[in-house]
């Protein structure tokens, strides 16, 4: 077994690295790493190290490069990202609940992170970190392949107004998405959303909506795409935020929850044989465009995919 299959292998079983654990990287090497708090969940590195392996077989010089989690408290962001790029970290990815704060810590911002108002992923050139946000293009790929669904041409119902929410929510707008209704339980929270989206682009073709108060005019559109973008799954007793029942037409249904694979709304859209899909393949395609980011080389989709399911059986 050569050296970075041990490194994969051995990861799939390794607890997150605390700050302090975190060690000066060789020069040959290269180091990539989610942050988060809590971070012992996350599967990034098996699907980072998986892609690292294959891309090594066709260029030796990413031999060396290897993707660790590590727990970071969130008063010690900043000062994480200068030990982490003085230590010979390149890359960073940030989960929950570093994805707004590290905007005031960066150097530069995509304009396409700006409008989304929260970053995933860092790139360090040697002197700044610059942000991007993979969330928006990882949705879009996955309803393609999984739903056969263009992200710019069906009527998008989004359920939650949060983070992940707002950046494929942006990235929709961006792309000219003909069609986007937005619901959450809170209106004053949806109220906020479109003010912010509003800085950016023209919302006129967004529609709101609070989750007891479903409007029939909704309920009567055209075959929806219902994307769940809130945490309502998660937890074994949790209700889906809305009764898929409420629609007509035929449904496609995409839950941005992965683990379990199964939430209360996908057994609702199978019951009622409508195209349904969990969000392992938007972890996968997010993951794949930020190791393409920090690369600069074409990375394989099969490579991270394969490596989801090993973490994630469906």
């Amino acid at each position: 077994m050569n050296l970075k299959k041990f490194i994969v292998k051995k990861q799939m079983h390794e607890p997150s690295l605390k700050l302090s654990d975190v060690k000066p990287l060789s020069q040959d090497q290269v180091g990539l790493a989610v942050l988060g708090f809590p971070i012992n969940h996350s599967i990034s590195p098996q699907l980072h190290n998986a892609a690292l392996n294959e891309l090594s077989k066709r260029h030796s010089e990413f031999n060396n490069w290897i993707y660790h989690k590590i727990e970071v408290d969130p008063k010690n962001l900043s000062s994480a990202m200068l030990k982490l790029a003085e230590y010979g970290y390149r890359g960073l990815n940030l989960t929950i609940p570093h994805k707004v704060d590290v905007l005031s810590y960066l150097d530069k911002i995509e304009e396409s992170a700006k409008a989304m108002g929260a970053v995933n992923t860092l790139l360090f050139n040697g002197s700044e970190w610059k942000g991007f946000n993979t969330d928006g293009y990882g949705l879009e790929k996955a309803l393609k392949g999984d739903l056969s669904v263009s992200i710019q041409t069906e009527n998008l119902v989004f359920l939650g107004a949060g983070g992940a929410a707002r950046a494929c929510i942006a990235h929709a707008l961006a792309l000219g998405s003909k069609s986007i209704w937005i619901g959450n339980r809170s209106s004053k929270r949806l109220k906020e959303l479109i003010k912010s989206l509003e800085t950016s682009f023209d919302v006129s073709n967004v529609n709101t909506f609070t989750f007891n108060e479903v409007p029939d005019s909704l309920c009567q559109i055209s075959d929806p795409v219902i994307i769940n973008a809130t945490s309502l799954g998660l937890g074994k007793t949790d209700n889906s935020p809305i009764s898929l029942k409420l629609f007509l037409g035929d449904l496609k249904v995409y839950d941005m929850i992965y683990n379990p694979s199964e939430t209360k709304l996908l057994q609702e859209a199978k019951l009622l044989h409508f195209n349904c899909s969990n969000g392992l393949s938007m972890l996968v395609h997010q993951a794949v465009r930020s190791l393409e980011i920090w690369t600069r080389k074409k990375i394989s989709v099969d490579a991270m995919s394969k490596a989801a399911k090993l973490s994630y059986p469906q």
